[in-house]
């Protein structure tokens, strides 16, 4: 049977380090060290590990690194697990954290079993999930734009309240606004089109969202999802686009 070596891998930005557990209770547990985060040296890595014919599985935790290393350590032929963050088992009055110690506690978790593994999603679903975070960051950038925009004209004693706020009516009301101080004027000028720039923003994602969903894999599901009152296109992808759902359609389609 061939044996395994478990290496952990506590992921940064500009370095990896690197623990390797050997197979079994009693096996040794090596830190190799700290190598570059990149694609060559992650390579090189994996090719220097293997002894004696022993078959790799790496594990690092989920997060702002995404599945890039995921998908090269695949490539390579290698086993990898992406370890949900929150499922990883900690003693009580553990607070000291190291790269080593990380490392070594992945690599001692992954060869017993421990590690809770997330779903990687595939390149182009990852895709559609930036794509709707783009949305989703827009519309945050939008509603900050008009919350400063209100803000400034309060202070100025311009307040509308003839009906809600951003209706065609509304926006005739902000289009004839003006102030006698050119300051003045030039500030609201600037607030006003640091909202109309994210809504144009927002509004063109929308329309992408939109014509993409009919190709994505989960598209057959946004349809079913648009079904229900009150949820449009983009509502339905953003629901899509998270995991359990895709994990509870492949369960339900096998």
């Amino acid at each position: 049977m061939q044996k395994v070596l478990y290496v952990g891998l506590d992921v940064h930005k500009v370095s990896i380090s690197v623990t390797v557990a050997e197979d079994g209770r009693e096996g040794a547990v090596n830190f190799i060290g700290a190598v570059p985060n990149t694609p060559a040296a992650l390579s090189k890595l994996s090719k220097r590990l293997p002894k004696d014919g022993h078959r790799l599985e790496f594990c690092y935790e989920a997060g702002f690194c995404g599945y890039v290393i995921y998908r090269q350590l695949n490539t390579l032929g290698n086993g990898c697990t992406v370890a949900a963050t929150s499922m990883i088992p900690r003693k009580p009055g553990e607070r000291i954290k190291t790269d080593r110690r990380d490392s070594q506690k992945l690599a001692i978790l992954h060869r017993s079993g421990d590690l809770t593994r997330v779903w990687v999603p595939d390149e182009g679903h990852e895709a559609m999930r930036d794509l709707i975070r783009a949305r989703i960051d827009a519309s945050m950038h939008l509603m900050r734009a008009r919350q400063q925009l209100l803000a400034f004209l309060l202070r100025h004693g311009r307040a509308y309240d003839t009906g809600k706020h951003w209706t065609q009516r509304h926006r005739s009301w902000l289009a004839g606004q003006t102030f006698d101080q050119p300051a003045h004027q030039i500030v609201f000028q600037d607030y006003l089109e640091a909202v109309l720039t994210p809504l144009e923003r927002r509004d063109q994602l929308v329309g992408r969202i939109s014509a993409i969903a009919a190709d994505w894999t989960m598209g057959p599901l946004v349809e079913a999802l648009r079904a229900l009152r009150g949820l449009d296109c983009h509502s339905a992808c953003n629901i899509g686009s998270d995991a359990i759902l895709v994990q509870l359609r492949l369960f339900c389609t096998d």
